[in-house]
């Protein structure tokens, strides 16, 4: 079982994909079910794609976590974009500042376990997300 970190550069439309994919294959790694697995990489996704939608470009972490005898995995969506006006706001169900549903920062949030962000106007943002596995 492999658990270093990886880390996935958001560049370009592929590296969504490539991100999605090492999701997947690390969240197998530690023997998450595949339901999880799948909303783990749906996660990954939207945070990848809201990457290259709004900021260019930034990095996807995947990390191994442990809490006691919890096993989860971490990952982290970083950029150094034009940040988020209102957090509050971006998070809220139905909110879009593109035009679309509105469903993606607060979809990820009811994926997983753990959401938290924090962004300041001109420097970026970063969204830490976790997923503990159940057993």
């Amino acid at each position: 079982m492999s658990s270093d970190k990886r880390r996935v550069p958001i560049i370009q439309e592929q590296d969504v994909a490539r991100a999605l994919l090492e999701a997947r294959r690390f969240a197998k790694e530690i023997e998450f079910a595949e339901v999880e697995t799948q909303m783990i990489a749906t996660a990954v996704s939207e945070l990848a794609r809201n990457i290259i939608k709004y900021a260019d470009k930034g990095e996807i972490i995947i990390d191994r976590i442990e809490k006691g005898y919890q096993i989860g995995i971490e990952i982290v969506a970083q950029d150094k974009g034009p940040g988020i006006a209102d957090i509050k706001q971006a998070v809220a169900d139905n909110y879009s500042s593109s035009g679309t549903l509105g469903l993606g920062l607060p979809g990820v949030k009811r994926l997983m376990d753990e959401f938290e962000i924090h962004s300041a106007e001109g420097q970026g943002t970063t969204v830490q997300i976790r997923k503990w596995r159940r057993r």
